[in-house]
């Protein structure tokens, strides 16, 4: 694990990255310097300090703290529409991909419509026909994303559906469900990993939009989004706030992307070969 780490700067730089904002995600109670939501009118809009490291916003309340929890709200929301995406979008390609024909046809039909909107058009719109609200916005974020998983899903399944030991285990007398999910689906699992961890960096790229344009969590709730937001009311005395929150996303959706082509690179077959030959 740690030669792989060393021989593949992407993957190192974006492991570290991820791996330290997920900490603190988790962490975020005892890195914490301050409540939550524990407001010093005295001290609003001041700058970075060593009481309050970012700086406050225009309540008072720590800036550190609320990126801190904001991590967890953040992530949490990506991570939960990126594995549903996943779910929806493997189970619809694969049964795409493996039954073909008129099957094929309809499914990807009903992928090419959602295709057709714009990606944070349609979230808003998801969004504003059911409200706002966590669990809402995970709904909205996976109607968006499965289509990319369903598309590159499908693709491997028509690859691997026509190899021999999947023409054995029809001779075999294996069932289709058998076929898809104990031959077909252990060899799709390289792309989906690599897709989804590029899909997280879009995911939380996502959710910090709807959040900027008041269609993501509701406030007082801390988000990398909303924090964004009300921060741009205050540019000119207090530019900490946009500075801290935008940094955050950025390296966020910087070390998700760097970590997915690391490990692009280390499940394709071609570039452990290259890689083996580099090392030779």
């Amino acid at each position: 694990m740690l030669r792989t780490l060393v021989r593949n700067p992407s993957l190192l730089v974006g492991f570290v990255i991820t791996l330290t904002l997920a900490l603190i995600a988790v962490l975020a109670p005892l890195l914490a310097t301050h409540g939550v939501e524990q407001m010093d009118m005295v001290n609003r809009l001041q700058g970075p300090s060593a009481a309050h490291w970012l700086g406050t916003d225009n309540f008072g309340r720590d800036v550190w703290t609320r990126l801190a929890y904001g991590a967890r709200l953040s992530m949490g929301v990506a991570a939960a529409a990126v594995a549903f995406s996943v779910l929806l979008g493997t189970i619809v390609g694969l049964v795409a991909g493996y039954f073909g024909g008129w099957v094929d046809m309809i499914l990807m039909r009903i992928t090419d419509i959602f295709l057709g909107f714009p990606a944070l058009i349609l979230a808003m719109a998801v969004v504003a026909i059911i409200g706002p609200g966590t669990v809402n916005l995970v709904i909205a974020m996976v109607l968006v994303f499965w289509t990319e998983y369903a598309r590159v899903i499908r693709a491997t399944t028509l690859s691997l559906r026509k190899r021999p030991y999947i023409d054995a285990a029809r001779t075999g007398g294996a069932s289709h469900l058998n076929i898809i999910f104990r031959e077909i689906l252990p060899n799709a699992y390289g792309p989906i990993i690599v897709l989804a961890t590029l899909g997280f960096g879009t995911a939380i790229i996502t959710e910090s939009a709807l959040s900027f344009l008041g269609f993501g969590v509701r406030p007082p709730a801390p988000t990398w989004g909303g924090t964004l937001s009300y921060g741009t009311r205050f540019l000119s005395q207090s530019p900490w706030l946009s500075f801290a929150s935008g940094l955050t996303i950025m390296l966020a959706c910087l070390g998700f992307n760097l970590l997915g082509d690391g490990l692009r690179d280390m499940l394709d077959p071609r570039g452990r070969q290259r890689a083996a030959g580099e090392a030779r």
